[in-house]
C-alpha cells in the first residue's frame, strides 16, 4: 500500500480530505440510485431501460466505492486511526449510507 500513500503524499492534507468527504457522500447518494435501479429492475425485468439504468448506475457506484476503498490508506495515516478504527472504517464501504457517518463522526481531528 506504500505506492498509494505515495501518489497521496504529493497533495496537501486539506485536499486529500475534502476529496475523500466527497467521495463519502457520492458513494452513498450513488448506493440510493443503486438501490432505486435494483427496485426497478424488479418491477419491470423484461424493459431495456431499468437494464441501462443499472448497468449505469452499478458502474458509477462501483468507481465512487472504489475510489473509497482507494482513499482508506491515506486517511488512515492522517487521522492516525488504529486498527480498530480503519477496519470499521473498511467495513462501513460495505454497508448502505455507513460512509456518511464515517465522514461525519469518524474523520474527524477532535474525536475523543
Amino acid at each position: 500500500m506504500n505506492f498509494i500513500e505515495n501518489f497521496f503524499s504529493k497533495y496537501p492534507q486539506e485536499k486529500v480530505i475534502k476529496w475523500f468527504k466527497q467521495i463519502c457522500l457520492a458513494e452513498a447518494i450513488s448506493w440510493f440510485f443503486l438501490f432505486t435501479a435494483m427496485t426497478w429492475i424488479r418491477v419491470d425485468p423484461e424493459g431495456i431501460f431499468p437494464i441501462v439504468y443499472i448497468s449505469t448506475i452499478g458502474s458509477i457506484h462501483g468507481f465512487f466505492f472504489t475510489l473509497y476503498l482507494l482513499f482508506l490508506p491515506s486517511i488512515r495515516k492522517i487521522y492516525a486511526w488504529d486498527d480498530e478504527d480503519s477496519v470499521f472504517a473498511l467495513m462501513a464501504a460495505f454497508f448502505p449510507f455507513a460512509t456518511i457517518w464515517i465522514d461525519k463522526k469518524l474523520a474527524r481531528f477532535d474525536r475523543e
